[in-house]
């Protein structure tokens, strides 16, 4: 598998997120994102992994894929009822 790299903004969010109550460690992103629940293309055809993290959340990683590695952009937790439409 491809090296998984944080981009500045991506860290920041981490951070930004811990100060608002919502813990999630970069193990977490890395997992959840090689092991997503759904992968669709987002703005400027950017990729975007989604994996569930509650029963009411979810978590979006914002990624750019290059020859060798991949690049995390941004992060951001959403509601499920948002994201999921059965």
């Amino acid at each position: 598998m491809k090296e998984i790299k944080f981009s500045q903004h991506a860290l920041l969010k981490i951070d930004m997120l811990k100060r608002h109550g919502i813990i999630i460690e970069e193990d977490f992103v890395k997992k959840a994102f090689e092991h997503p629940d759904k992968v669709e293309r987002g703005y400027k055809e950017r990729l975007v992994a989604q994996k569930k993290m509650s029963s009411d959340h979810v978590l979006r990683i914002v990624y750019e894929e290059y020859v060798d590695h991949i690049l995390i952009v941004t992060l951001y937790p959403g509601r499920r009822e948002r994201y999921e439409k059965d």
